[in-house]
């Protein structure tokens, strides 16, 4: 597959180390030359040109290109470069964009027909991500699958959970309301087994019904936290639809140094929202703000250390949830270690979103797990696949791959050994991101 990307920032330059992994054809093209310094392990193609010039996208070969994926910082810039590798003979095309209307279904049709197939806007899916943690402050992430039938969730277990130190074959044994589909152990992550054993601090990622939440919170040893206050650092687009998206019920403050932003912010949120002007890292600032007594802190600057060490700050004097925008991967390890609790990273979060779209099966949603090495995928069994032919247990999946629920004529059920997938069914998949093609074998 061919695919060109336009723009070498943080998400375009991401996924194109995640893309030339799998053997893609990549083209990564930006028009300023610093950029495109990409390490040599990468099978990257590199081209300096504008991706708005017609001269420019048929030197990088956009014509019978699988995939034109334009994530510039510009908005603009994005919807022109589709519509012109559209028209210059690009398969299908995904744009970047800020503007949350643009993404609204009454507006697919219209910005289809002028070229740009597909739009994602990372600000607003890192806000949904943020909104859906505080629905289960006790977790470190929460996803809503097939739909909301099934739910994954992730939660380290401390030395006071009641599944700590069983194997996986004893808690078999209960009634099957859950499925421990992943395991993040120190630097490792397993896709567990049986005979494998949940021990203190382990990283476990369960799926579950909506009814069967709770029994995962229990199990986890979590109390449970009711947000009604919350405090976010840094006036950002995230932070702005962060306000919006949350219930009117709850109290928000946002805090930002910017006085300009401070100005713009009040124009645009609603009553609930307070704006304070001032430096979130100041202590004695947030210790004025009566911090202690918000049910949760968010960290949304655009630096990761900053947005780490107010998260360490506000747990320090007592908050219970905190979440930290953390844009350089390689320090999501440390924000594990000092428990920051959610971590928000919008290059994973893109790239999942596009990666989908790269799956010869069929594939509505693909996450990557943000502490762990590993992946979710919802797909359809096709009719006839080997996903179909037996039960679970007799189909030798992958050591690397496991299967935690499916969707069958609407409802909800988890599996297990003794399930068979039938044609049409909705299955989340998890797998380690080695595996992720291994998918394609058994579900087309």
């Amino acid at each position: 597959m061919k695919i060109i990307i336009v723009g070498a920032g943080e998400v375009g330059t991401h996924l194109a180390k995640l893309l030339s992994q799998e053997k893609q054809d990549i083209v990564l093209m930006d028009a300023n030359e610093e950029n495109l310094n990409i390490p040599y392990q990468y099978e990257i193609m590199t081209t300096l040109g504008n991706p708005t010039s017609i001269a420019d996208l048929r030197s990088a070969g956009v014509k019978g290109a699988d995939m034109f994926i334009a994530v510039t910082p510009e908005e603009s810039v994005n919807m022109t470069a589709c519509m012109l590798a559209t028209n210059l003979g690009a398969k299908k095309t995904i744009a970047r964009i800020s503007n949350n209307e643009y993404i609204l279904p009454k507006n697919r049709d219209f910005f289809s027909r002028l070229g740009v197939a597909s739009l994602i806007c990372p600000e607003t899916l890192a806000a949904v991500e943020i909104v859906n943690a505080l629905k289960t402050p006790w977790s470190l992430q929460w996803w809503e699958l097939t739909d909301g039938k099934l739910i994954l969730v992730g939660t380290k277990v401390r030395d006071n959970a009641p599944i700590v130190n069983k194997f996986l074959y004893d808690l078999s044994k209960d009634e099957k309301i859950y499925h421990v589909v992943a395991i993040k152990r120190d630097n490792e992550t397993i896709i567990p087994h049986g005979s494998d054993q949940i021990l203190p601090d382990n990283i476990l990622y369960f799926t579950t019904t909506p009814d069967h939440v709770n029994d995962i919170r229990l199990l986890s040893g979590k109390n449970k936290i009711e947000i009604n206050r919350v405090t976010i650092v840094g006036g950002g687009r995230i932070a702005m639809k962060v306000a919006e998206f949350l219930p009117s019920h709850i109290h928000v403050k946002i805090i930002e140094k910017n006085k300009e932003k401070c100005y713009h912010l009040a124009e645009k949120v609603e009553n609930n929202v307070m704006i304070i002007n001032g430096d979130g890292r100041n202590t004695d600032l947030l210790i004025r703000e009566n911090i202690k007594n918000c049910d949760a802190f968010i960290a949304l600057t655009e630096n990761s250390e900053t947005n780490i060490l107010a998260c360490v700050t506000a747990k320090n004097l007592g908050v219970p949830k905190t979440v930290a925008e953390v844009e350089n991967i390689d320090y999501i390890t440390m924000a594990e270690k000092l428990d920051i609790g959610t971590v928000i990273n919008k290059k994973l979060i893109a790239a999942s979103h596009i990666y989908r779209f790269m799956l010869n099966a069929d594939v509505s949603n693909v996450k990557c797990l943000t502490f762990a090495d590993a992946e979710v995928a919802e797909l359809i069994a096709r009719p006839n696949s080997k996903i179909t032919r037996k039960p679970i247990k007799e189909l030798n999946l992958p050591k690397d791959m496991t299967l935690g629920g499916k969707i069958e004529n609407g409802k909800a059920e988890i599996i297990d050994g003794d399930t068979t997938i039938k044609a049409g069914d909705q299955v989340v998949v998890f797998c380690l991101n080695s595996a992720m093609r291994k998918i394609e074998d058994y579900f087309n």
